[in-house]
């Protein structure tokens, strides 16, 4: 259960190392969460009245935010914010799980190596999403149309189900890119090639993980919504405070198992006792 689990062992093991990489990401891509819309479309949910527009449906799933121009600056940040301290902490956990110091003399010239990785891993997953967005809320927005309620709620579990497993399932491929060129130094393609021939035999161990996480991402925003706009902000940064870390952390930790490659991080606890 590594691969599913093992991420957050490292996280609550380094609780105090590894939180202040993960502030900035999670307070801004909580107040890229558009609040109003995505309560226009949980509340009609749940109160019986499913039917939304597809820009509700569209703004309710997007990672940015477009009610208003500082919306769109918390987006932007959000993103560079991901950039920059994802390659922070992937250098910083490398290092640990390969040489098992938790300092950062080091971190830096690592960094600047993982910065042009960690901003192509963000945008590809960006885009990805994004178009994966557009095409779930036109789905949504289709079925909302069906005059049958209890139709349109059958329809609608099934649409969201179907397209978080293709999200899920398709997240795992590139997954594995950035510890593996950073680890090896291979080309773009090369790495890439390596990476996937080491997470196609644990794909589906990894899609229950991204299945777990996003779940719980769902759950916790939706009932959020039912709070005041401050609560629900407040929640989404508490979430994304540990899910921005977990996605990273989890990167190096399926990366170093499936290279079967010994973590000194661990090594050296047990040496300790």
């Amino acid at each position: 259960m590594r691969t599913v689990f093992g991420s957050w062992k490292y996280i609550f093991k380094n609780l105090w190392f590894v939180l202040p990489f993960s502030v900035v990401p999670a307070v801004f891509m909580a107040l890229s969460l558009d609040y109003d819309r995505i309560s226009v479309v949980v509340r009609g949910f749940f109160t019986g009245a499913p039917q939304a527009g597809f820009l509700d449906f569209f703004h309710a799933w997007s990672f940015f935010r477009f009610d208003s121009v500082l919306g769109v600056i918390y987006s932007a940040i959000a993103v560079v914010g991901i950039i920059f301290f994802m390659a922070a902490l992937i250098a910083f956990v490398e290092k640990h799980m390969r040489l098992g110091k938790r300092t950062l003399s080091g971190v830096g010239a690592q960094f600047f190596n993982a910065l042009p990785s960690a901003a192509f891993v963000t945008l590809a997953y960006l885009v990805f999403y994004e178009i994966w967005a557009v095409v779930l809320s036109a789905v949504l927005y289709v079925i909302s149309q069906v005059d049958i309620v209890a139709v349109v709620y059958v329809l609608y579990i099934a649409a969201v189900l179907l397209f978080l497993f293709v999200l899920v399932y398709l997240a795992t491929v590139l997954y594995l890119w950035l510890p593996c060129k950073l680890m090896t130094g291979f080309r773009f393609f090369e790495a890439f090639l390596y990476s996937y021939r080491l997470m196609v035999e644990r794909r589906w161990k990894l899609v229950l993980s991204f299945a777990i996480s996003a779940a719980a991402m769902l759950v916790v925003i939706g009932v959020s919504v039912f709070l005041p706009d401050p609560a629900f902000h407040v929640i989404g940064a508490a979430l994304f405070l540990l899910l921005f870390p977990n996605f990273c952390v989890r990167m190096e930790v399926v990366y170093f198992e499936g290279d079967k490659l010994d973590r000194e991080d661990e090594l050296h606890s047990y040496r300790r006792y």
